[in-house]
């Protein structure tokens, strides 16, 4: 089955980032976990490790024994994806990501924040491996749709990625429609 968060970033990292190879749910057996989205630029020598949160409506939000785990989920994470790309790429630039749509935030006093879970979650990691993840989230991640709108408003060929196609529908439509309004 389709999961479109991965499929945006997987369409995000091949024609926006120029990377020669992604793969989807990377299984990593010795490091134990998962991986969401791998991308391999060749040309530039970068790797993009992606964890993918698509959760609407109550933003980013894992939970534990009925009690918020953001922090600590996260953080297992994200070390195992590091642990994964230096231990096979250990001379490639690494961007260690999250794309998650809606990360919201609430009163400084509150006990759940998940802007700032994102921020523990930074801090920890960089002392740890040294290493800032790249948050691409509320804003930023608008903004990568928009860039992978863009693309697909300029591309001719039929794009492979059916969220890219899709989108590519949808703005040679607009463009149609607009010439044969009347």
């Amino acid at each position: 089955m389709l999961n479109l968060g991965e499929e945006l970033v997987s369409s995000y990292l091949e024609y926006i980032k120029g990377c020669d190879f992604i793969q989807k749910n990377l299984y990593t057996p010795d490091v134990q976990g998962e991986i969401d989205v791998v991308g391999i630029n060749l040309k530039s020598r970068e790797i993009y490790v992606c964890e993918v949160a698509i959760h609407l409506t109550t933003g980013l939000r894992y939970v534990k024994d009925k009690q918020p785990d953001n922090v600590v989920k996260l953080t297992e994470k994200f070390s195992k994806d590091i642990e994964y790309a230096n231990k096979y790429f250990p001379d490639y630039g690494k961007h260690i990501m999250l794309w998650s749509p809606i990360v919201k935030s609430a009163k400084v006093t509150s006990k759940e924040n998940q802007l700032i879970d994102l921020e523990r979650i930074d801090k920890k990691i960089k002392g740890k491996y040294g290493i800032d993840i790249e948050f691409i989230v509320n804003e930023k991640f608008l903004k990568c749709l928009g860039e992978l709108r863009d693309f697909a408003k300029r591309e001719t060929k039929e794009l492979k990625s059916p969220v890219l196609r899709l989108m590519q529908v949808e703005e040679y439509l607009k463009k149609h429609v607009s010439k044969h309004d009347t």
